[in-house]
């Protein structure tokens, strides 16, 4: 590395690229900054159209607008930026290196094209992966209407001491796997997990009381930890920061796919209750833990290294893959300063866990969806506590995925449309606390028809996960650190998940008026924390700002090259809120 400066401008998103030769992380950080000067810049460049070897002429006539040359911000026209990060992608042994090419260009149309294919083939390919996890982390509610508990002599408590095992488990391993799978590999490691946790599932089928049920809940847990990062991580190599977001959001409906699935499926498997002596709920973990098995089977095969290998599979041509490759660089890039073999250091995932910017965001993940996880989780013991059948039970489950899946793409959408994170969480308590208010106070008097209305309400309720998780991966400041922090994050939901596990109790059976009332205030709490999160987001914003601001030209140009703040603490750096 050469020990000249860089005052490295990213025109797409108004971010500086700042290096040093001094600098601890591969003399590399992304900074957000709000500079009028950049954005200036970023509107020339963006009507620059650039021309490559594939292009004919600048001046070419185009039949319609897609014809035309994306003219998406290329920070890369700035030789220097692009001298830089040519000897960081060969330093780094980026496995795409050889596709970088500052001058390539191509048409919207093709754009376009490339998205819609890798829509249908890698966010494909995510969410089927995600359909495996599903099943058997969730498939336990099916099992509860055939009478699971009473067939294991199992009580209340004793299936939230499974559902609490299985969270904690799941904690254990969310980190652990993370790391395994950037230094292994995402395509060898999600194969390998699925496979083993699917043996696991479809052995519960042998579960002969309170601690084989611990046992195998535990094991599950463990061994799906680190999925969901590990398929952000994936994601991410192929989709723009302002295309990711949507895309996560389809991984959580193919969740609710699943469960809707799920509970049509279990109408005919739980009626093999008395087939060769087994209850319902044995054959529902057999053949759903088999399915997982063929979903991890096929995932050697669905999963790919990198880009690279699009071709080679004969999904893309060679230039859909150069597009993909650059279109994803100039938006971002950091994704080319690591290797898809490199390994997360000890020390990154510390600084993560101490950056005290991202905590409040990991707070909202904490208990934000506490009710939506307490009801979805008793809906099916309720439902048999008012007399439904295990059919009807079953049934009526359905709705509340249906609201689920409605609600998440709404959410995520109406965020990124104004680009607002706080003010559109803040939807969730105004929906939610009138009806768990009403669920508290009047369920004595409910019928079971009312019963299930306000109970589907709750447990489809305004779901922010999404939102959530590309909010973390914003306000982390670096590429580097963004699987940690997503691991980090997806970590403390399931911790508020093992709050959820215990919310309702045998002893507050069966209306749970105690638990209810914890729902209540719960939901209330996050009033006041997320407008006091889109509080602090701006006062900070505001304090970079007035130093930013109180510097002359000079010592702003000396801090952006000397420096030793890193990351979202940076002057330069601002908080998405």
């Amino acid at each position: 590395m050469t020990n000249e400066n860089y005052n490295l401008v990213d025109y797409s998103h108004g971010s500086t690229y700042s290096s040093t030769s001094d600098s601890d992380d591969n003399d590399h950080e992304i900074h957000q900054v709000n500079n009028p000067l950049i954005k200036k810049k970023s509107q020339l460049f963006s009507s620059v159209r650039l021309v490559g070897s594939d292009s004919d002429s600048l001046n070419q006539e185009y039949d319609s607008e897609e014809d035309e040359i994306d003219n998406s911000p290329n920070p890369f026209l700035d030789p220097k930026v692009a001298h830089y990060y040519h000897t960081l992608y060969e330093g780094s042994e980026y496995e795409c290196r050889s596709l970088y090419d500052p001058d390539f260009s191509w048409t919207k149309r093709e754009d376009a094209l490339v998205v819609k294919k890798v829509d249908g083939v890698i966010a494909l390919f995510a969410c089927i992966l995600f359909t495996g996890l599903q099943i058997d982390r969730g498939n336990l509610s099916q099992a509860l209407s055939d009478n699971f508990l009473e067939d294991l002599n199992l009580t209340t408590n004793d299936y939230n001491m499974g559902n609490t095992l299985f969270l904690v488990c799941f904690m254990m391993g969310e980190i652990p796997s993370s790391i395994l799978s950037k230094w292994i590999g995402v395509d060898r490691f999600i194969p390998f997990q699925m496979i083993s946790w699917s043996i696991v599932a479809a052995m519960q089928c042998f579960l002969t009381g309170k601690y084989t049920y611990f046992l195998a809940r535990a094991l599950t847990a463990f061994l799906e930890s680190g999925l969901i990062a590990e398929l952000v991580l994936f994601l991410s190599t192929y989709y723009k920061a302002k295309e990711l977001p949507i895309r996560l959001s389809w991984l959580w409906v193919t969740l609710s796919f699943v469960q809707i699935g799920g509970a049509i499926l279990s109408l005919g498997i739980l009626r093999l209750r008395g087939f060769l002596g087994w209850e319902g709920w044995r054959w529902l973990f057999l053949i759903e833990g088999s399915m997982t098995l063929v979903i991890g089977i096929g995932a050697y095969h669905m999963l790919i290294p990198s880009p690279m290998s699009l071709v080679e599979r004969g999904w893309f041509s060679e230039r859909q893959v150069k597009i993909i490759v650059n279109r994803t660089l100039r938006d971002d890039p950091s994704k080319g300063d690591t290797n898809n073999r490199s390994g997360i250091t000890i020390k990154q995932v510390v600084n993560v866990l101490l950056d005290y910017d991202l905590w409040p965001i990991y707070l909202v993940g904490l208990i934000a969806f506490i009710p939506l996880s307490t009801l979805s989780s008793y809906i099916p013991i309720i439902y048999r506590g008012v007399g439904l059948t295990t059919f009807e039970t079953n049934l009526l489950l359905i709705p509340h995925y249906i609201l689920h899946i409605t609600f998440l793409i709404f959410m995520t959408r109406f965020s990124e449309r104004i680009n607002q994170r706080a003010l559109v969480a803040i939807l969730t308590p105004i929906y939610l606390v009138p009806i768990i208010a009403i669920f508290k106070y009047k369920q004595d008097s409910l019928s079971t028809v009312g019963i299930w209305l306000l109970s589907t309400l709750i447990a489809g309720g305004p779901y922010i996960h999404a939102i959530c998780v590309s909010w973390v991966s914003r306000n982390s400041g670096g590429i580097k650190t963004r699987t940690v922090s997503a691991a980090v994050y997806n970590l403390i939901v399931q911790a508020g998940g093992i709050i959820a596990a215990n919310i309702y109790r045998s002893d507050d059976a069966p209306h749970y008026h105690r638990g209810n009332t914890n729902l209540l205030w719960i939901a209330f709490a996050l009033f006041p924390l997320l407008l006091a999160i889109k509080g602090y987001y701006l006062l900070r914003n505001k304090r970079k700002q007035d130093i930013w601001d109180a510097m002359t030209l000079d010592e702003q140009n000396r801090y952006i090259h000397h420096t030793t703040d890193s990351g979202n603490k940076r002057l330069d750096f601002r908080f998405d809120s």
